[in-house]
Parts: C-alpha cells; sequence; structure tokens
C-alpha cells in the first residue's frame, strides 16, 4: 500500500494480508401518378455521405494544432481557417496575420456535415471514421486513447499505453504495494493524519490488477470526507466483467458497498464528485479504526 500525502506532514506505508472505397450515389425515381404515362417522372438523388480523403482532410486542417477545424468553423477576413479550440488564444490569423474577427464559414460548415473524418487517435491504431458530430464523444471514450497515470492527485503527467501502465507505477511509484489474491485487507495507516491525503495500494488477481485508492477529503475545518473506490488498470470492457466489494468491520458493526470498478480510462474523480463509491466521514472512521488504523476487506469478483 502507498500513502501518497497532499498536505504537509508525515506519512508511513504498511501493507498486508460507401463501396469499395467509391462514392456512390443512388438515384430513385418516383412516378407521377395521376399523369399521363408518357410525363417524365421526378428523380430524387440522396446526398452522400464521403469517406474523408486525404486531400479534402486537408481543407479542414488547423493551422495552430493541426487537429481537423470542425463546426462551429471561424475563419479570418481573408478565408482562413482555425479551430474554435484554438481561436480563443489567438489575436491575429497564425496564415496571413490578419485579423481574426468572429466570420463563421458556413460552407465549410456544410461541407463538413457530409463528410466521415478519422479518429485523432487513428494513428495509434484506430480505424473509426465518424460524423464530426460524433467524433468527440467516441475519442473521449476511445481504446487507442493514451491512458493518464491512474494515481490520484496531479503530480504525475505520465501518459502512455494500457501496456505501459503497470511498467510505469512499478519504475515511478515504488511505495505502491501490490497483494495477490481475491480477497484482500486494505490497510490504511495513520488515518487521521490532517488535511488532504490519498492512500493507494494494488491488488492482483485472475490476470488483472486493480488499484484500490481511498481518498480523503477537508470539505471545511473539522468536516473531513472519505472516498473509497477500486479501478481497474484495463479498458471499460474488461472492468465490466468485474465486480468489488469494500467492507469495514468490527466492534459488532458493518459498512459495505459494492460496484463494477471504473476503468483507469474514466479515472476515479467523477465518481467521487458523484459519491458513486463507498462514502463515509470521521464519525464513522472512530467507529471501525484501530489505534489511527483502518482495515477495508475488499473482494474482486468475476460477473458471469
Amino acid at each position: 500500500m502507498g500513502l501518497l500525502h497532499r498536505g504537509p506532514g508525515f506519512f508511513v506505508c504498511i501493507s498486508m494480508a460507401s463501396q469499395g472505397g467509391k462514392n456512390v450515389c443512388k438515384r430513385r425515381n418516383v412516378s407521377n401518378q395521376g399523369h399521363a404515362s408518357g410525363t417524365p417522372s421526378t428523380s430524387v438523388v440522396a446526398a452522400p455521405v464521403l469517406p474523408v480523403t486525404a486531400d479534402l482532410a486537408s481543407l479542414f486542417e488547423c493551422p495552430v494544432c493541426f487537429d481537423y477545424v470542425l463546426p462551429p468553423i471561424l475563419q479570418c477576413q481573408s478565408g482562413h481557417l482555425v479551430c474554435s479550440t484554438c481561436r480563443p488564444k489567438l489575436t491575429c490569423c497564425p496564415t496571413c496575420r490578419g485579423p481574426l474577427g468572429n466570420i463563421r464559414n458556413l460552407a465549410m460548415e456544410k461541407v463538413a456535415s457530409t463528410v466521415m473524418f478519422l479518429c485523432k487517435y487513428s494513428t495509434s491504431g484506430c480505424n473509426m471514421s465518424l460524423l464530426h458530430t460524433e467524433k468527440a464523444d467516441h475519442e473521449e471514450v476511445c481504446d487507442f486513447k493514451p491512458y493518464s497515470c491512474p494515481c490520484p492527485g496531479a503530480s504525475c503527467k505520465w501518459l502512455g499505453s494500457l501496456e505501459q501502465v503497470m511498467p510505469h507505477l512499478l519504475i515511478s511509484h515504488k511505495s505502491i504495494t501490490t497483494l495477490q489474491g481475491e480477497d484482500i485487507v486494505f490497510l490504511v495507516t495513520d488515518i487521521n493524519l490532517p488535511g488532504a491525503v490519498d492512500w493507494v495500494m494494488m491488488q492482483s488477481c485472475f490476470g488483472h490488477n486493480f488499484m484500490l485508492v481511498l481518498e480523503k477529503q477537508e470539505k471545511y475545518t473539522g468536516h473531513q470526507q472519505f472516498f473509497a473506490i477500486v479501478q481497474l488498470i484495463g479498458s471499460r470492457k474488461q472492468a465490466e466483467v468485474f465486480a468489488y466489494r469494500l467492507e469495514l468491520n468490527g466492534h459488532r458493526r458493518r459498512l459495505t458497498w459494492e460496484a463494477t470498478p471504473r476503468s483507469i480510462h474514466e479515472g476515479i474523480a467523477s465518481a467521487i464528485l458523484s459519491s458513486d463509491c463507498l462514502v463515509f466521514d470521521t464519525s464513522i472512521v472512530q467507529l471501525f479504526e484501530d489505534n489511527g488504523n483502518l482495515g477495508i476487506n475488499v473482494t474482486i469478483s468475476m460477473v458471469y
């Protein structure tokens, strides 16, 4: 178990047991009923959705970040494009140095609505092509999106592939202890340390690694809340086949929480913010602690 102290003080770590690439436009003839048979029929042509090509994609390239310029598309007075993300950071056009203003290019926005764009992680292996309205949502959960370091806090800025996460933890976060087995005890030491504190431990079972986190937050002076959660060192799809149970036991009392582990792809911040985890306060700690230490029983199981 590793303890990460985010405030002043001392900490101790203890652990226990489109066909062929061609655009196809289909024409459908609609007969005009009630007219003479020689009257020409009305034709309806479906507007094609175009796959992205290198030439077409270059028209949507932001000169600042080199990502696609997607609606709303802004341009300078000379017609040069810049994406809506980069626009607030600029004082002049990065291409011609002219004034930017807030001119929208409605024609390019209309073209963008007919194009399938490659995922921004295509260079990492994703082969998805999407409409611009779907692109951001997909990229947020794309399996090829780089993983952040799953340790709580903002001190480690590491990014890498899923296969590199555990080597990173073993090299850069050596204070984190790993216990083997489906049932272990997460022993939290010095539970009464002041300020914001994170306790971290790894659990290895079923051929996967799980990170156990207990985070203490001080909402206001004298009122502390604890958030305990488990995250899988894996994808969302892998996390769905597991369940975890956290349990506090002692003095003829029991407090239990059961849930699906979070993937480190999505992290734990949103779960803690919405209290979608085991939540307790200082008064609960006093019911279960033993000389400043708190034992949390952790059980990992597979969902069949």
